[in-house]
């Protein structure tokens, strides 16, 4: 008698995001309860998106730019903070906003994560940015910030230092972001089970909750 191969290929779930972008860590946080409530064997893949390809290096006040972008009053920035801090709060996530909170340019950010993804750290160097800009307000326009971030979770600093400063992975990275741009990928989070649903926006725990027992339910 032969034995049948039972076992579940984990779910494989690519999200595409900036570190910049305060909702993709809110549904990134949001989808990991959802996965830890359906105690669903997982894996996930993150891949580039830049919210703002067109910021200069050093950055730019976030209230400002938001002003800018999209017409914000300072009040309705202020509420969008809040609701923003309320719901990483229901997260487990701390936002800490202020005046001189800043918007990134992170063409850098996503070459060191294509670094640490070859290391086998790609998603704890992604958290450790996460919270690096929203928690702790740290600068990572800087290379050198971002070479200590990159070595305290335990990756080489220099070498983490020589690859933002060579630009080594400046053409793997663009390629990634266009290919998902040729998806019709123009907004973060977006996140796609099995390569073949697309859930964009962070969704809520319930929601990711529901989908995720949907997905369990469709055949092979």
């Amino acid at each position: 008698m032969s034995n049948l191969n039972t076992q579940v290929q984990p779910l494989r779930i690519d999200i595409v995001s900036d570190v910049v972008c305060p909702w993709c860590v809110i549904g990134y946080r949001q989808l990991a309860k959802a996965l830890e409530q359906t105690n669903t064997e997982h894996e996930i893949h993150w891949h580039p998106f830049e919210l703002n390809p067109n910021m200069p290096s050093e950055g730019q006040n976030l209230r400002e730019h938001i002003i800018e972008k999209y017409g914000s009053t300072k009040a309705q920035s202020d509420a969008s903070r809040e609701a923003m801090t309320q719901a990483g709060h229901d997260v487990g996530f701390e936002f800490n906003f202020d005046d001189d909170t800043r918007m990134h340019n992170t063409f850098d950010l996503h070459q060191l994560l294509h670094w640490a993804e070859i290391q086998g750290h790609m998603h704890e160097l992604k958290q450790a940015l996460f919270a690096a800009h929203f928690t702790d307000g740290r600068n990572i326009s800087d290379i050198t910030v971002l070479a200590d971030i990159a070595a305290e979770i335990g990756l080489d600093r220099s070498e983490a230092l020589a690859v933002l400063e060579d630009q080594r992975f400046a053409k793997e990275v663009r390629q990634a972001e266009q290919h998902w741009q040729q998806q019709g990928i123009q907004s973060v989070p977006a996140v796609i089970f099995n390569e073949r649903h697309l859930v964009s926006g962070a969704q809520g725990e319930e929601n990711f909750t529901s989908i995720i027992k949907q997905l369990a339910d469709m055949p092979d």
